[in-house]
């Protein structure tokens, strides 16, 4: 089984900002979580605004937390606005039911090992960035 390594993290995070700015997008900030929703490493694109962080971070803690992505989340949502009213209020507002968080699970045997947030651009768009960056660091993206 691989494990989410701090080296790991910053490759996730400067992938996905070099998918970024190959994509011209706006400035990003990128959350790696652990699988205990604890905070493995965070940067902050210059430009981007102050409350990215708690979005990004919302999005990978309300992944890693339910065990799906904030996309089916947000599908959730949808479906069951009762259900995600009640979490966000369990959660005291940690989870953002949209796309852009996504799960990091293990190639080999499928496990959940963190989460990706990502804010800045557009949700499908940070998604995207989120999954690059999860690749690159030989992991299986989950969404």
């Amino acid at each position: 089984m691989h494990i989410l390594t701090l080296e790991k993290a910053n490759l996730i995070i400067q992938t996905a900002i070099a998918k970024a700015r190959e994509l011209k997008m706006a400035p990003l900030t990128v959350v790696v979580l652990d699988a205990a929703g604890h905070l493995k490493a965070m940067q902050r694109e210059d430009g981007a605004s102050m409350i990215r962080q708690d979005i990004a971070t919302a999005k990978a803690w309300g992944a890693v937390s339910m065990g799906v992505s904030s996309r089916s989340l947000a599908g959730v949502a949808v479906q069951r606005p009762d259900f995600m009213n009640s979490l966000v209020t369990l959660s005291q507002g940690k989870v953002m039911p949209v796309p852009g968080g996504v799960l990091i699970r293990d190639k080999e045997n499928n496990q959940l090992i963190g989460a990706v947030g990502i804010s800045g651009d557009v949700s499908d768009q940070d998604e995207r960035c989120a999954i690059a960056g999860i690749e690159a660091a030989g992991f299986a993206a989950g969404v």
